[in-house]
This record gives C-alpha cells, sequence and structure tokens, in this order.
C-alpha cells in the first residue's frame, strides 16, 4: 500500500490570493485522487506536527528561530521576494516535515510499500540557512538525514524532478557523503544553480535541460544517464523530490513533458527501488502551479506507483 501523509493545516498556509503557491494546489489533487484507479492502493494518513530537532537535522537554529519570529499574527509577512507568510504557514511547514520523517519510519519498518506526502509549502530550494523559492523548511532533506541519523541508513538517494533546481537540497548534501543527489532541471532558470560544473561523483548528479524538452528527449536522458547513476550507487532508501511543473502546461517554466512521462518516472523509480531498497520509495510534493495538470500528474505518478504493487 501507499501511505499519503496530508493534514487540513496545510491549507492554512495562504501567502495571498494571487501567489502560484496556494492552498488550491492539494485541492486540485485530492479532487484528481478521488476520480484514480490510483486510490485503491493509497491509505490516507494524517501528517504530524514535525519537531524543532527534526528541523534542526538540516537547518541552522538562527534560520528557524528567524522563520518563528517573523510569523504573522495576521495578513502576511514576506521573507523574501518569493516566500511569504501567514498566520498557519508554521503549522503547514511542520506538517511537511513530520510527514517526511513518520513516512522514513514507515519504509523503515515496513508498515508501508510506499509513501507519498501531500503537504506544502514546498522546501526544496530552502537552504540550511535561507527561505527562499516559495520554500519555508527543506522536507526532502530532512527525510534523508532522519534517515541516516535515525534509522543509520549508510545510502539514500534523492531523486528530484520538479523544474527547478532543489539548490537548498544540494547545499545541503554537497561534499559529504551517504547521500546522492540527483536533479533533471530546466536550465537557465530560477534559482541559477544546478550546472554540471557542480557535480561530485557519488554524490551530486545535475542533468540540466534546455527548454522545450518533451517526453521522449526526457525519458532518454533519464534512461542513459540518471537510472545507471542511481543503479551503481545502490541506495538503501530512495526519496523523490516530486515536483509537476515541468508540464508542458505550467505557467512557471518551460519544459514540455505530459502526464505520461509521470507516470514512466513513476514506474521506472520503483523498477530500481525494487533493485535496491526492497522497493522502499518516499515522495514529497515540491511544485506545480497549473491546478488542473497537476491534479492528473500526481494521479499519474501514484498510478505508476501502484502498478509497481500490482507486479
Amino acid at each position: 500500500m501507499i501511505n499519503l501523509y496530508h493534514h487540513s493545516d496545510c491549507d492554512r498556509h495562504n501567502p495571498g490570493q494571487t501567489h502560484p503557491e496556494n492552498a488550491g494546489r492539494l485541492q486540485s489533487i485530492m479532487a484528481a485522487l478521488h476520480n484514480s484507479p490510483a486510490k485503491q492502493h493509497v491509505i490516507f494518513r494524517l501528517a504530524p506536527l514535525g519537531t524543532k530537532e527534526q528541523v534542526l537535522l538540516i537547518h541552522s537554529n538562527a534560520h528557524l528561530e528567524r522563520v518563528l519570529a517573523n510569523s504573522p499574527l495576521q495578513g502576511t509577512r514576506a521573507l523574501d521576494a518569493d516566500t511569504v507568510m501567514s498566520p498557519g504557514t508554521i503549522d503547514a511547514a511542520l506538517r511537511g516535515v513530520g510527514a517526511a520523517c513518520r513516512g522514513v519510519d514507515d519504509l523503515i519498518a515496513g508498515t508501508a510499500n510506499q509513501v507519498f506526502c501531500l503537504t506544502r509549502p514546498p522546501g526544496h530550494h530552502a537552504t540550511p540557512d535561507t527561505a527562499m523559492g516559495f520554500c519555508i523548511f527543506n522536507n526532502i532533506a530532512i527525510a534523508a538525514q532522519y534517515a541516516i541519523t535515525h534509522h543509520h541508513l549508510e545510502r539514500v538517494a534523492i531523486i528530484d524532478f520538479d523544474v527547478h533546481h532543489g539548490n537548498g537540497t544540494q547545499d545541503a548534501f554537497s561534499g559529504k557523503p551517504g547521500v546522492l543527489y540527483l536533479s533533471t532541471h530546466q536550465s537557465p532558470l530560477y534559482p541559477g544553480t544546478g550546472t554540471k560544473a557542480e557535480n561530485i561523483a557519488s554524490n551530486i548528479c545535475n542533468i540540466p535541460l534546455a527548454a522545450a524538452t518533451d517526453d521522449a528527449g526526457y525519458q532518454k536522458v533519464f534512461s542513459e544517464i540518471a537510472i545507471p547513476e542511481l543503479a551503481a550507487f545502490k541506495p538503501q532508501l530512495i526519496l523523490v523530490s516530486a515536483g509537476f511543473d515541468a508540464h508542458q502546461s505550467d505557467p512557471l517554466a518551460g519544459l514540455a513533458l505530459t502526464e505520461n512521462s509521470y507516470y514512466w518516472l513513476a514506474v521506472q523509480i520503483c523498477k530500481l527501488a525494487k533493485e535496491c531498497c526492497d522497493g522502499k520509495i518516499l515522495s514529497v510534493l515540491e511544485g506545480g502551479y497549473n491546478h488542473a495538470v497537476l491534479g492528473t500528474s500526481v494521479a499519474a505518478y501514484l498510478e505508476g506507483c501502484a502498478s509497481a504493487l500490482e507486479d
């Protein structure tokens, strides 16, 4: 089964009605899942609140204190031009942290085959010291360090297929053994990082893609570069920064993927996980800002995940 973690607190993060990262994102996904055949493989669970100790696995105390100090009692407060807090932001962000860590516990204990964290705000741009790019806490990086620190894993792979490079995740693990961060992303694009020059063998693998890369082009690159790199690393756990803004209809980028690639990606990652780590995969929602295709893309991804459970 797939444990899907969600909480109504995630809808309370309100950076503004015109902000692209709004609560309608999760609502569109839940509606699509209701009509998806993947639903029969999903167990909906409440995301717990993350703890200060979990946040501090990746983030500095100064970052945590800065976020807490800027939490408004009413209205909004901007941490940067794109990252805006409302009174519900702290609880929403901590639900994302808690879901990611509880999901790792589920996989290690064998109480779930796979986990999907349907939470917001996203996290992969948040560096150890800075909130940015809509992101407050880096959920996927926290999950990776949690698996290493609390479950004593030696090799954790992070696959990031968001259209934007996860600079915060790379910053957290660059030069540190035990984690492979592999990112496919449009380049050039925000945040301007993720070049091949930043790659480190068995640690950082950036695969920048030109604008207008379509399903065929993406799948070719992932098959020829990403899969061999991941297989050689032999991860004990696979974590996925699952951003769906590489879709051809997303307003914030220029790749040309369709739902077919998200289904395909899930199948490929599940095949790899079966070979390397008994099928253990935890996916965390990152980007995706066209509500109509975000819902169908997440549903396609989970349908691909579910197909692996049926094999």
